[in-house]
């Protein structure tokens, strides 16, 4: 397992995580398998907007002598009281449901207390009017909430609410379909997508990921919106990838789905490479890089996908990727203009051309 270190939180997270919307499914003993699998393999970072409340006793029974080494998201806004997951606003059904999951997680802290599912604007003004956000954060005052947090799929109410400065995590979905405008919540065009990728990394927002295979339609072709098949592997690199991102949560209702999700540290460069994508990026992608690196190697030796990560990041205004740049080894200035990425570029990206106006852009400082 490889880790990455929450800048605002300083917490070591684990690159792949566990959703928990179907670790319930198979009962108690077989959740509690799943779950020891999982944190054997090294995963610490669980999301608990499970699919039914049944998944707390679950997590209460494979963590209760080792709690201070996982690291939990609850939402404060998935009701249990019917079984079933389910979403509200009212706040003494949220009391209610923040309560019955710490009893049943035999846990008395939260590490990322969740404002939960703010799709629409109008669902953030009736959170904080209802008292929703007040309670959440009076726990926070009282250090049962560690750290605030934030899931949505839209970016415009993701800005609005990280505008106030509370957040210091966001849980959003981030796969090809969604980044290219297909399915269900693919809320946003590829710029308003890429512009919280880019804030987030700027303001030391972590993001973790939920939905990475879109439901688990990128996994097969019949139901692909590109009606082409990707692997979980692929798909989790894809999002490993996107400035900010800390983890992603794929879910598992079994110890062996856990064993294949960990395999990912196996797999070759080849097997990771999503650069298929391109072939059905929409006209917007076109020309913009998404750091996939199908361009190495570089016959220079530039790592010519972090190059424009740090250019991207400095131009949406993070002073660290500045500093970043400059202690490559090679950076754009080194770029020989052979045309080799231009080659191989999926998304139609004219590097090379590119690294003139990276190299001019940071030489003027």
């Amino acid at each position: 397992m490889k880790y990455r270190i929450h800048p605002r939180t300083g917490d070591k997270i684990s690159e792949i995580g566990l959703g928990t919307a179907y670790i319930f499914e198979g009962g108690l003993k077989n959740g509690v398998e799943t779950l020891e699998t999982a944190y054997d393999g090294g995963i610490n970072y669980f999301d608990l907007a499970a699919g039914d409340g049944a998944a707390f006793p679950i997590f209460g029974a494979a963590f209760k002598d080792v709690r201070k080494n996982v690291l939990y998201q609850i939402h404060f806004g998935a009701d249990y009281s019917k079984g079933t997951y389910g979403w509200s606003l009212d706040l003494e059904t949220v009391r209610r449901s923040v309560d019955r999951q710490l009893s049943e997680l035999g846990t008395d802290y939260i590490d990322y207390g969740f404002i939960h599912c703010q799709d629409e604007l109008s669902d953030w003004e009736t959170y904080q009017k209802n008292g929703v956000l007040e309670y959440l954060l009076s726990l926070k005052d009282q250090s049962v909430v560690r750290h605030i947090a934030l899931s949505s799929h839209t970016p415009g109410v993701i800005h609005a609410i990280l505008d106030t400065g509370r957040p210091d995590t966001l849980m959003f979905s981030v796969n090809p379909a969604y980044d290219y405008r297909q399915g269900e919540y693919a809320f946003g065009d590829v710029d308003e997508r890429s512009s919280v990728y880019l804030r987030c990394q700027k303001e030391g927002v972590g993001i973790s990921v939920m939905k990475p295979f879109s439901g688990g339609q990128l996994l097969d072709a019949k139901t692909s919106p590109f009606g082409v098949a990707l692997t979980p592997f692929q798909c989790i690199r894809y999002a490993l990838d996107k400035p900010g991102v800390l983890t992603v949560l794929p879910g598992a209702s079994n110890a062996e789905e856990v064993r294949t999700l960990l395999s990912y540290y196996e797999k070759t460069p080849e097997e990771l490479d999503y650069s298929v994508i391109g072939t059905f990026a929409p006209k917007d992608a076109a020309g913009k890089c998404v750091y996939c690196n199908h361009c190495k190697p570089c016959p220079v030796g530039l790592d010519v996908g972090l190059i424009n990560k740090y250019y991207d990041l400095a131009v949406a205004g993070d002073p660290l990727a500045k500093e970043h740049y400059r202690t490559l080894a090679l950076n754009a200035a080194d770029c020989v203009k052979c045309g080799h990425c231009d080659a191989r570029c999926p998304f139609g990206v004219r590097q090379s051309q590119r690294m003139t106006g990276i190299a001019a852009y940071f030489g003027k400082d």
